[in-house]
């Protein structure tokens, strides 16, 4: 997949009304992705992507740990989003995520990932769970 496949795609997926509000998207979710990995686990799934896309998992200082809410409250803060929307992002560029790397990188991935980040993750960004935050 290449770099204006995986922007269009979030674009559709997430419903949004321009190509920079799906990359601002996608910054936000895998910077923040990027501090509950491993650097290693980050490189490797940098090197699946295309270059400009890869770029944002390489800065974090992970593994940090936090939970989903955070995770949402991360990512909106990036990308100045309320949470219930940063949440919808979240669930489209995983879900984009997925499908542009290998099986096996994307297991692993998700295997670093906390028990309770899998309704966030699984749902996909069309799925039925909703962002219920204390924000």
């Amino acid at each position: 997949m290449n770099y204006d496949q995986f922007v269009g795609e979030v674009q559709h997926k997430a419903r949004l009304g321009s190509s920079g509000q799906a990359v601002s998207a996608i910054r936000a979710t895998l910077t923040t992705l990027a501090e509950r990995l491993s650097p290693g686990m980050a490189e490797n799934l940098a090197a699946q992507l295309p270059p400009e896309i890869g770029r944002y998992l390489l800065d974090a200082k992970g593994p940090q740990r936090f939970s989903p809410e955070e995770l949402v409250d991360r990512v909106a803060e990036r990308e100045v989003a309320d949470p219930p929307r940063a949440a919808y992002h979240i669930r489209a560029v995983l879900d984009v995520l997925r499908g542009a790397v290998s099986e096996g990188q994307w297991e692993k991935v998700r295997a670093q990932l906390p028990e309770e980040w899998e309704d966030i993750i699984a749902a996909g960004p069309f799925g039925e769970a909703e962002w219920e935050g204390e924000n």
